[in-house]
């Protein structure tokens, strides 16, 4: 005879069973050594500029690994600053960038790159006359913390 016992254990081995089945179901495969033709990458238009998103994906060494390349027209902000624990770099292909850092701004241009630390309050702004692009690289390391630290008032 199944006692109610049993009943639970049972019960509760297989939602587990299925969670861990569905958990590795859903996970991307590693990305490998790949090329990405900015000709192939789909422009998504956004409120203030545009996007294209190159990839993002778990690698041999991350947890995830995106890049994306921004658009912003002049005057604009991609968003408010803002912080999270992932670091990130950011290369200027074109137009004028001010990118603040924990309440510090400076000016950049064409070939000049940013690094974002860990839970620092960063962001950017297009102060030129035309749109500017950057390219974003960010990755996900092991171990690493998984959310952000509250922005300092």
């Amino acid at each position: 005879m199944i006692s109610k016992r049993d009943l639970i254990v049972s019960t509760v081995t297989a939602v587990l069973t299925l969670g861990v089945v569905g958990l590795a179901q859903t996970r991307k495969p590693l990305m490998r050594s790949s090329v990405f033709e900015w000709s192939g990458i789909e422009v998504k238009q956004t409120k203030t500029g545009a996007r294209r998103d190159f990839f993002d994906s778990p690698t041999a060494t991350l947890d995830r690994f995106e890049s994306h390349v921004t658009t912003i027209n002049a005057g604009e902000t991609p968003h408010p600053p803002h912080q999270h624990p992932e670091e990130e770099l950011i290369v200027v292909k074109e137009g004028t960038i001010e990118a603040m850092q924990n309440g510090v701004t400076r000016r950049v241009g064409p070939g000049s790159m940013i690094f974002e630390a860990s839970n620092e309050l960063h962001g950017l702004r297009n102060v030129g006359q035309t749109p500017a692009t950057y390219y974003v690289i960010k990755w996900f390391s092991p171990g690493a913390a998984k959310t952000s630290v509250a922005a300092k008032e």
